[in-house]
């Protein structure tokens, strides 16, 4: 009957209405499972991603850190060699001090001597007193180039140690501006390859 044909046509548009409901609810449901695994696969490259830079930033702590420890090094190296420098100075100014107070005592001692030959002399009138006067003068000339002669070995022994030691000061302030420069030059090679890293890898990332 039409009624009968009627309920049939209802309880198949039903059926249909249902099913494509549930085709539909199962189509939201794999939508959502996808993004769900899309957004999970999206979480564990972030936190791979995550591990690499701090690896990274592990790695340039380290690196920071040991060039930090070598110019506490080289500071310290350098402190150490400005300080043995400035004590060879002084060491080498002593000596040149302590030999121009011995030079000068013994010029005086000597200009002493001739002072009391010379009077002894203008105070001698007799023959004799002469003759002993010449002889003592004679006797004092010869003391006295002897003692020149001794003084200019001297002068002249110490004088090329001066020169010794101004080379070694001279010396060691060339090697203290060398060893600085190259300090220098090899922290920036490992700060420009630090940064030349760093850039490779966010590039690569």
């Amino acid at each position: 009957t039409f009624q009968t044909n009627v309920l049939a046509e209802l309880r198949k548009w039903k059926l249909s209405l249902v099913e494509h409901h549930k085709l539909q609810m199962r189509q939201e449901k794999e939508k959502h499972a996808a993004h769900v695994r899309q957004l999970s696969n999206e979480m564990e490259n972030l936190k791979e991603l995550l591990h690499t830079y701090e690896i990274s930033i592990g790695q340039k702590d380290e690196v920071i850190t040991n060039l930090t420890q070598a110019l506490e090094k080289q500071k310290e190296r350098v402190e150490l060699m400005r300080k043995f420098t400035l004590w060879r100075i002084q060491h080498v100014q002593t000596k040149q001090e302590e030999y121009a107070n011995r030079i000068a005592d013994r010029h005086f001692r000597t200009a002493l001597l001739k002072k009391v030959w010379a009077a002894w002399h203008s105070l001698s009138e007799e023959k004799w007193k002469e003759k002993v006067a010449k002889a003592c003068q004679l006797r004092a000339e010869d003391v006295c180039i002897q003692l020149t002669n001794d003084y200019e070995v001297r002068i002249a022994e110490l004088t090329a140690t001066l020169e010794q030691a101004k080379a070694e000061v001279l010396r060691l302030h060339s090697e203290r501006e060398q060893y600085e420069d190259t300090l220098r030059k090899a922290f920036m090679r490992g700060v420009c390859a630090l940064n030349l890293e760093a850039m490779t890898m966010f590039q690569g990332k």
